[in-house]
């Protein structure tokens, strides 16, 4: 067993986070980054590591909205898509502590960025073109992906979007890598923010 399988087999997880909880106070987790980083799949665990519910920004929307976030592309185009996502995610981050997945597009917007920096901490799953476009590929509910070369639009994305991301609070490299490994990087990384910042349960509600 290797340190990391140590950690994940102790009370050290359960300890941290009890810690984490304490800290954040009805601050949530929010997970951002390109489709395919792997934010649904590593913040599910990641909530059930902290023992936090999860929530996916998209999945709220399609209940809100009883559509599909293609559907939504289509029928209103993106700008009112990111106008009701902004409205979703700033209400969800309201009724925290919550784990929670955002969409691709959703850290773009500058009014969400600030819910997010008020109301969260904020952790990029920062990943390569190649481990994204092994992932979503195969996959068809990507209207931004509905394109002759996926590839070069996921790469122009990359491009515009990677820039700001890079603000976000914390910066997990998620790559090919069990989802229990990179949601325990992403709770120490979380801990050691909120003890950076001097944070207790008093500070953080």
């Amino acid at each position: 067993m290797n340190s990391t399988d140590d950690i994940l087999g102790s009370t050290q997880v359960p300890e941290m986070a009890r810690s984490i909880r304490e800290r954040l106070g009805r601050k949530s987790i929010v997970l951002i980054g390109l489709m395919g980083a792997g934010k649904s799949t590593v913040g599910k665990k990641l909530a059930s590591m902290v023992e936090l519910p999860f929530f996916d920004a998209d999945t709220e929307i399609e209940k809100v909205s009883t559509m599909t976030v293609p559907e939504l592309f289509e029928a209103y185009g993106e700008a009112e898509f990111r106008d009701l996502e902004r409205r979703v995610i700033a209400r969800m981050l309201e009724e925290g502590p919550i784990v929670l997945a955002t969409g691709g597009g959703a850290y773009m917007n500058e009014q969400t960025r600030r819910a997010i920096a008020t109301d969260g901490v904020s952790v990029w799953l920062n990943a390569e073109l190649d481990v994204l476009m092994g992932r979503v590929v195969r996959k068809q509910n990507r209207p931004l992906l509905k394109n002759d070369d996926p590839r070069a639009v996921m790469e122009r994305l990359m491009g515009e979007r990677y820039p700001v991301y890079a603000q976000a609070d914390l910066t997990i490299h998620s790559r090919e890598e069990k989802k229990e490994i990179i949601a325990l990087e992403a709770m120490q990384a979380v801990l050691q923010h909120l003890d950076a910042l001097g944070l207790n349960d008093k500070d953080a509600i």
